[in-house]
């Protein structure tokens, strides 16, 4: 077995090994004294690339961290649900440990998005039928933001808009493409019927704030929420501006007979679909026995 290696450099014929040792001490002594500058301006390009590394670390470790927590990570709805209140709270931590005089926190829970179709009724001939509609990609299913202080005193528009606090700076997407003028006027629809049914709040001054340290917010839960992961945001303010921000995960599900149903229908469909046939079918059986004997 053998083996060839090859080395590429310089061609030509190698100089004699005397001319090496011929060589006067001070040559040698010139050429490292000149390498030390070059190695000088190499570690000192290291240096600036550490500092432009760790810029932004040092910077970020000025700014505050919030802390946040809620009463439940898992809500379970049974047939006497009737809603409640989810309590959410939390600490703020300064990076000098004295916390600032004006200090507000917004705290905004949202569930899962999902498709929707909104139709407009009109009135024709004393009958009420479906006249327009408008079909939205992602639709949040619920949307509740507490405050410290009314929004339009936290943010700019700008800020709300690009963080989606609050109601009107929600982005629902609409998919039919309809002139802005429709567009306006079927979001305005969908908003208000999801205020009515109490999936759409908002609640100004729900956020309690004590010594800039502690928060702590109150956020009803209606008792037709829909099921689902839901995210609560929290968004320390200081001066118009968000200057820190923390997610939690929250579990909305039923429980019960109603979550039996829930999963049967959802992983079995089929099985779900005859269970529903045979139990009409014996309903309606036993209310004919039923009627026949009371005629006796």
């Amino acid at each position: 077995m053998s083996a060839r290696f090859t080395a590429r450099g310089r061609t030509g014929p190698l100089p004699h090994p005397a001319s090496h040792m011929m060589l006067p001490m001070g040559g040698r002594v010139g050429e490292r004294a000149g390498a030390v500058p070059e190695r000088a301006r190499v570690r000192q390009s290291w240096r600036r690339l550490l500092l432009l590394v760790a810029l932004p670390l040092l910077l970020g470790a000025a700014e505050p961290r919030l802390v946040p927590d809620v009463s439940d990570t898992q809500i379970d709805i049974a047939y006497s649900f009737t809603g409640a209140d989810l309590l959410l709270f939390g600490a703020i931590l300064y990076p000098g440990g004295r916390p600032p005089a004006d200090t507000d926190v917004v705290v905004v829970i949202k569930g899962p998005s999902e498709p929707l179709l909104v139709r407009e009724k009109a009135k024709v001939a004393g009958i009420w039928i479906n006249h327009a509609s408008e079909r939205f990609r992602s639709v949040p299913s619920f949307y509740a933001v507490a405050s410290s202080r009314p929004l339009d005193q936290l943010v700019s528009p700008r800020t709300a808009a690009i963080y989606e606090i609050g109601i009107d700076n929600l982005l629902l997407s609409p998919a039919n493409g309809a002139s802005a003028n429709e567009q306006t006027r079927f979001e305005t629809g969908l908003v208000e019927l999801k205020r009515r049914t109490g999936l759409y709040a908002e609640h100004a001054g729900a956020v309690s704030v004590r010594e800039g340290v502690l928060y702590r917010a109150l956020v009803p839960i209606p008792a037709r929420v829909p099921v689902g992961s839901y995210t609560a945001e929290t968004y320390l303010i200081r001066n118009g501006r968000i200057v820190a921000a923390a997610t939690r995960e929250i579990r909305i599900g039923k429980s019960g007979f109603e979550r039996f149903v829930t999963t049967a229908a959802s992983d079995y469909p089929f099985l779900y679909g005859l269970s529903g046939i045979a139990l009409s079918l014996l309903l309606g059986w036993l209310a004919a026995i039923g009627f026949a004997r009371a005629r006796r």
